[in-house]
């Protein structure tokens, strides 16, 4: 009789409750775009879970797509915070790709080059977009994997969907089924700054275009009570439009604005935060927007508690993250000019094995660096209990010209000029062939032909000519040849070109062996020398070769970790002899670089750096020649503090190298150099090499991080000459 007493009073509880559930009016929360002014909605958030408020659905457009997408799937409003504050600002923004993630290409690319434009049809261009988005797919990609087989948005915890607008039509779109990280990105694809997103044969940009506030969407849906959370900007007036932006940003704004005045009656539950002070960029004052957004939802709890139902919305469970997923294979679509084995030589071969979202992410964004994909998005299928499918589905870039530009000053190529031609598919897929012009003081070029087969061997062909004057100081500290003795200054005119046939394999973009032939052609002409001959050089020179180099450097030029590492062996094997003297001789030189950062703005790197000859070179020309900065250095000429260019000279150097670098206000930095050097012809034969003259050099200097390559100013001094010099440049390094 008791158990029969207990269980009728349990169903009857169950009943009741259940009974209440359905006659709760059902309420919806609105959430409109305003780029980081959306932070605010997880102020709002937290405050309707103070008040008990249980959301039954939740529309989103744009940053309010991104923030109820989340919450939809499961997290809380403390777990949103604790997400936004561990996000990259400045990647939201843009597609922040790391160095270390880029190919050597790609980092050349992105060193050399200020500005780069579309050249279709030998016309200039204008990119599409800053920015793919890739960052944010893949952040939201790891963020919701806990229901990333679900397609359909209205089953989520929390039923769900997004506007997004059609690019070509100018129609809203309604998107509750399909890939939700996919989705999020096109609802907040903001016209200009990113790519549209295409889905559904579909171009998508932004939803707020045109419906930014979709009340009308959930009030189908069946929603007794609205909430709706406004960050949108309203239309300014006369005395607020102070320029052409603001008149542009106004008329783009009107699809945004229309019919706001009636949505906003028929809100139950309006909030607005005054979050003026704020734009739709600034993500780094975030918690000061999530604050805005509490205040002004605690002037609403009068009306949240008449519609609470001290619902407690759990967290997401620990179990439910997961920082990798056991991948049994990867699909892709047939693509026209890319072969797999190029595909997964960018992303990695990823078969039957564990696979962390940061690997995934860093194969994503190799994949993107190429700039040879419009369109990037991937999915998982299930495939057993045990693991997925990934689906990788890319989009070929249709532009296959560019047009880049770089600019360049220092104190030895003086001013210069680049103009280049890149052109992709060219003769073969994965083919790119490029070609640098560069006037100015010295004219010079570089080309280069590559066939990229991803993890397989690779091939190409490169052509380079280098020429500068300069007035030459050999200073009696370094190895002066015969030729040069009694002369305080030698004007150096120096030309080379430089051609190679190679092969290369890459591992993880960040290791590259390499082998093949080098034709090289020097003329060298010291005027003020009275030589027997024409020229101290007039000579063609054949090599094989054999390189290695490790590059996990985050920045070329202000490094704050990583390792490099460069070693080349060239054995030179014939010679035109124009001195008439030539004997086969091996050169080998090695470069070894570390820098690790303390206190996030002090960074100190140590390099090592040997250049060693084995036989006798040919020509003075060809020993390897110290001295000055801010130049890009070739096979043997090589900067060395506290010298003039080209002042110091042997067949053999040993050289070491400590910078200490001072970050001390965003792009801004000073620094302190120390180098010291062994330089001796055949060095290494002498059993006293150890205590030989060291030379030394050391300088002060300051650089800035520019649009177009780092500024930098250097005062430069050694003990053994006494003479200070101070170094200019400007520019990336050409």
């Amino acid at each position: 009789m008791k158990l029969f007493l207990g269980c009728l009073f349990l169903f009857t509880a169950c009943f009741s409750a259940f009974a209440q559930e359905n006659q709760r009016p059902k309420v919806g929360l609105v959430l409109s775009g305003g780029g980081a002014k959306g932070l605010a909605h997880i102020g709002v958030l937290k405050v309707l879970e103070e008040q008990g408020v249980k959301i039954d659905y939740i529309g989103g457009t744009s940053m309010g797509a991104i923030i109820g997408g989340l919450y939809a799937s499961g997290y809380n409003a403390s777990q949103l915070d604790s997400i936004f504050k561990s996000v990259d600002a400045d990647a939201l923004l843009q597609d922040y790709i790391p160095r270390n993630s880029k190919s050597f290409y790609e980092k050349r690319n992105d060193e050399i080059y200020a500005l780069q434009l579309p050249f279709d049809d030998f016309k200039i261009g204008s990119p599409v977009s800053l920015s793919k988005g890739m960052y944010n797919y893949n952040l939201l990609n790891k963020l919701l994997a806990h229901v990333r087989y679900e397609q359909d948005f209205s089953k989520l915890s929390i039923p769900f969907l997004c506007i997004a607008t059609d690019v070509v039509s100018g129609e809203a779109v309604v998107l509750e089924k399909g890939n939700l990280p996919q989705s999020i990105l096109a609802s907040g694809a903001f016209p200009s700054l990113y790519t549209p997103v295409e889905i559904d044969d579909r171009l998508l940009i932004d939803g707020g275009v045109v419906n930014n506030y979709p009340i009308k969407e959930l009030r189908d849906r069946g929603i007794d009570i609205i909430i709706g959370v406004d960050v949108q900007d309203g239309k300014k007036d006369r005395e607020n439009l102070k320029g052409a932006l603001d008149i542009l940003m106004q008329i783009a704004n009107y699809g945004m604005y229309g019919g706001m005045d009636e949505k906003k009656k028929q809100t139950d539950i309006y909030i607005k935060p005054d979050i003026s002070t704020f734009s739709v960029v600034t993500f780094d004052k975030g918690n000061e927007i999530i604050q805005k957004g509490i205040a002004a939802a605690k002037e609403k709890i009068p009306q949240l508690q008449q519609i609470s139902s001290n619902y407690k919305k759990p967290k997401l469970p620990d179990y439910m993250f997961t920082d990798d997923i056991h991948v049994h294979s990867v699909s892709m679509n047939k693509l026209k000019n890319y072969n797999k084995d190029y595909v997964f030589g960018k992303l990695g071969y990823f078969r039957d094995e564990c696979v962390s979202f940061k690997r995934l992410e860093n194969g994503i964004t190799n994949l993107n660096a190429t700039q040879n994909f419009s369109g990037i998005s991937y999915h998982f299928e299930k495939a057993d209990e045990e693991g997925d499918n990934l689906v990788l589905n890319l989009k070929e870039n249709t532009v296959n010209r560019f047009l880049k530009f770089g600019l360049h000053f220092d104190n030895l190529y003086k001013s210069a000029a680049l103009v280049n031609v890149t052109q992709k598919k060219l003769l073969f897929k994965n083919d790119l062939a490029s070609l640098d012009f560069i006037f100015g003081d010295n004219i010079r070029y570089n080309f280069n032909y590559l066939v990229d087969n991803g993890f397989r061997w690779s091939f190409g062909a490169q052509s380079r000519f280098n020429k500068f004057k300069y007035n030459a100081k050999p200073y009696e500290t370094g190895v002066i040849p015969p030729e040069f003795l009694g002369f305080d200054i030698f004007n150096t005119d120096w030309n080379d070109l430089t051609n190679r046939l190679y092969l290369q394999n890459y591992y993880n973009d960040k290791f590259v062996i390499g082998m093949g032939v080098e034709h090289k052609y020097q003329i060298v002409d010291i005027a003020n020398l009275s030589l027997q001959k024409s020229w101290l050089d007039n000579s063609h020179y054949i090599s094989p070769y054999f390189n290695v180099v490790l590059d996990t450097y985050d920045n070329k030029y202000f490094p704050t970790r990583g390792v490099n590492f460069n070693a080349e062996i060239k054995h030179t094997i014939f010679s035109s002899d124009y001195n008439e003297n030539f004997e086969p001789f091996t050169q080998v030189n090695g470069e070894l670089g570390m820098v690790k950062t303390f206190f996030d703005r002090i960074s100190i790197e140590t390099k090592a750096d040997v250049g060693l000859t084995i036989g006798r070179t040919p020509s003075t020309n060809m020993n390897y020649f110290l001295g000055g900065y801010g130049f890009q250095s070739i096979w043997n000429i090589k900067p060395f503090y506290g010298y003039d260019f080209l002042s110091l000279n042997a067949n053999t150097y040993l050289k070491a190298l400590l910078r200490v670098d001072y970050r001390f206000y965003k792009k801004h930095h000073l620094n302190f150099t120390a180098n010291y050097m062994y330089l001796k012809d055949a060095m290494f034969q002498y059993n006293d090499w150890l205590e030989m003259p060291i030379n030394s050099g050391y300088a002060l200097g300051y650089g800035f991080q520019t649009v177009v390559g780092p500024l930098e100013i250097k005062q430069s001094y050694s003990p053994e000459v006494k003479i200070h010099y101070t170094w200019f440049s400007l520019g990336f390094w050409f």
